[in-house]
């Protein structure tokens, strides 16, 4: 269910920006009746439509997210926090300025936030956010949890990198495909990477958990 929830708002804006776009000019005069007042000058073009609207539903849902968790009462990560905030800025500032690079700024900068907070965090306060989540369920020694937490950081600076990458060099189109399917994949294969780098150390932890089972019977 929480992962439903996570990634409801990018599936939204997703189909949003693709049903919007096989109808460019019905979206336009959509866009521009109902949410003209948002936009500077009041018209929205056919080119402008498809984004600014799926905009409008992703900060909907991410406001949403928030107040269901608010209802409730249940903790709002500081992650969606920092998302709510930049999605409304800079979601905001697309719609009224017309403007697509603003939103497509929004991925980077929700990514550096958790790798400048993954980094602050173990720097400044001496804790390892990754043992923090996972270290219950993975008892392995402080040394993999810095390489973990490294990688990590390294990882969403170069996703913050590579979505600029895609923003500025291919259409609109493209990265809002790339940033449901691009995206997730990536996320998907470092996450089994980890995994793998992992498995030895595991096998590690296991062993001795096991010989004493067999002690006992």
């Amino acid at each position: 269910m929480k992962i439903l929830l996570d990634f409801l708002p990018l599936i939204l804006f997703f189909a949003t920006f693709k049903f919007a776009e096989g109808s460019a000019d019905a979206a336009a005069a959509f866009a521009s009746q109902h949410f003209g007042f948002l936009v500077q000058g009041g018209v929205v073009g056919a080119s402008e439509a498809p984004v600014l609207l799926a905009t409008l539903v992703v900060i909907a849902a991410t406001l949403t997210q928030v107040l269901v968790l608010k209802l409730m009462r249940r903790k709002v990560d500081t992650m969606l926090w920092i998302s709510l905030v930049l999605v409304v800025v800079l979601g905001g500032a697309t719609v009224w300025f017309h403007n697509e690079t603003f939103i497509k700024w929004k991925p980077s900068g929700l990514y550096w936030a958790m790798a400048l907070t993954f980094w602050a965090s173990a720097q400044f306060f001496g804790k390892n956010l990754i043992q923090a989540m996972m270290g219950k369920e993975l008892p392995l020694p402080d040394a993999i949890w810095q390489r973990l937490n490294w990688a990590w950081i390294g990882f969403f600076a170069f996703m913050g990198v590579l979505n600029l990458l895609v923003a500025y060099n291919f259409s609109t189109s493209t990265w809002a495909s790339f940033k449901v399917f691009g995206t997730t994949g990536l996320i998907l294969l470092f996450t089994i990477a980890q995994g793998l780098y992992l498995s030895p150390y595991l096998k590690e932890e296991t062993a001795p958990k096991e010989a004493a089972k067999d002690a006992t019977r």
